[in-house]
């Protein structure tokens, strides 16, 4: 399938259902409107799901991992060789997503898009399409072509764990170097300056933080990506990891399922997907407000307001998996909750 062919088939919420999910919520027992975005975010899972009963119950973290080659011009506090400790790690459950995801009853699915080395292990899902992207200070990080291949990655990896039976997601990223990828594809999209969307990251000096924005100007300027094709910037200043992400944004919408965007870098991969196919916001829920400097930004480029503000900045799905509990939350509370009177639905009738 190609990527045209996702974009133009994916389908616009289902309105009854979720008229008839407003109207069920105001017969609990409860102060109408009193839970909020609670309620507005089931009206929103109805309308994905197309079905006023509809509880997704089966979670997965989808984890992309790439190595940046812009990682040659020291702008990270550490080499490449943590991105496959790390993807290596959430194999073995001892990564921070995998404690996070525990509480919320999530899966953790990592995969190999771009780890810059070869990875031997079973549990990790391996789509790679190039070992790292090239460095983009130095030209383009990838083609438009290993651009889209990754975009379609991202679809298959959803499609293969839908088919496993699970039906909402969340993103994480593991990269080093991603926040400059992120940051130089924030700069563009959004016509910010490189100074204003770009932080730290792990650690960086602020000295070296300096470096970091001039290594993202100089590239910006090398590569002159275009602001009005997402496919562009991706390539020109991108990495793997996030064109990957976006693939699973479009997966999701285009497969009829909800995802939960994590940080800034996942943030940042939203911001392409919506850009190549605004009709797939529908499906994304913010989590949390990543704590980087461009954090808020993104999401308001997309006119998103995140469930948490934390000052959460560790990635790899850790603030997406705790908008899987508020959604838990609100589920529970949309179908356990007592109404004042037995509802009608007319053809409609719940799900198991």
């Amino acid at each position: 399938m190609s990527l045209e062919e996702i974009i133009q088939n994916i389908k616009p919420l289902d309105e009854k259902a979720m008229d008839l999910c407003a109207k069920r919520w105001n017969t609990l027992g409860k102060p109408l409107y009193s839970l909020g975005r609670l309620e507005e975010m089931v009206i929103q899972m109805a309308g994905i799901y197309r079905h006023p009963m509809a509880r997704p119950k089966k979670k997965a973290v989808i984890v992309m991992a790439a190595d940046n080659g812009v990682v040659a011009e020291g702008v990270t506090q550490t080499g490449q060789e943590v991105t496959k400790i790390v993807t290596e790690n959430m194999t073995k459950k001892n990564a921070s997503i995998c404690v996070f995801s525990s509480m919320s009853g999530a899966d953790v699915y990592p995969v190999d898009i771009g780890i810059v080395t070869e990875v031997d292990n079973p549990k990790i899902i391996h789509k790679k399409v190039k070992y790292g992207t090239d460095n983009m200070a130095k030209g383009p990080a990838m083609t438009r072509e290993e651009a889209v291949e990754a975009i379609l990655k991202g679809v298959e990896v959803t499609k293969e764990l839908i088919d496993q039976g699970y039906d909402l997601f969340a993103t994480g990223e593991m990269g080093i170097g991603n926040t400059t990828t992120s940051s130089a594809i924030c700069a563009v999209l959004l016509n910010e300056s490189v100074e204003k969307v770009t932080g730290k990251g792990a650690g960086l000096t602020s000295e070296a933080l300096l470096h970091k924005i001039q290594i993202i100007k100089d590239s910006i300027a090398l590569n002159q990506p275009d602001p009005n094709d997402p496919i562009d910037v991706l390539a020109k200043v991108g990495g793997l990891d996030i064109a990957g992400l976006a693939g699973v944004f479009l997966g999701a919408a285009y497969y009829g399922k909800a995802v939960f965007v994590d940080g800034f870098i996942s943030s940042v991969a939203a911001l392409v997907a919506t850009r190549i196919a605004p009709i797939c916001k529908n499906y994304i829920f913010p989590s949390h407000c990543s704590n980087e400097p461009a954090g808020r930004m993104v999401l308001e480029a997309m006119d998103m307001e995140p469930y948490i503000l934390a000052n959460m900045c560790l990635g790899e799905g850790t603030g997406a998996v705790m908008g899987f509990t508020i959604c838990d939350y609100a589920m529970k509370a949309y179908h356990e909750i007592p109404s004042f009177e037995e509802t009608k639905f007319g053809t409609y009738e719940p799900l198991d």
